[in-house]
């Protein structure tokens, strides 16, 4: 958390969830903004740069499995 005092006691989620949840949406969010990246290159054929968001969206898309699939363990209590 930014504010470096939110323990859940305001949001109901502590500090490491709620850190797990953004990092999440994060790579969520930068996978979608990289298609729209990715399509501007691909218009001015600059095909370097393509792969180069192709491959940061891929990272980006198995970043949030990984963070999905350990939110999924913790809200099953495991």
């Amino acid at each position: 958390m930014t504010s470096g005092t939110e323990t859940g006691d305001v949001t109901g989620t502590r500090d490491k969830d709620y850190n797990l949840v953004w990092y999440v949406e994060a790579c969520l969010s930068n996978a979608l903004r990289l298609e729209q990246y990715i399509q501007d290159a691909e218009r001015e054929k600059d095909n370097e740069v393509v792969e180069l968001f192709r491959k940061a969206q891929a990272d980006s898309r198995k970043g949030a499995e990984l963070g999905k699939q350990l939110l999924k363990q913790r809200l099953n209590g495991g």
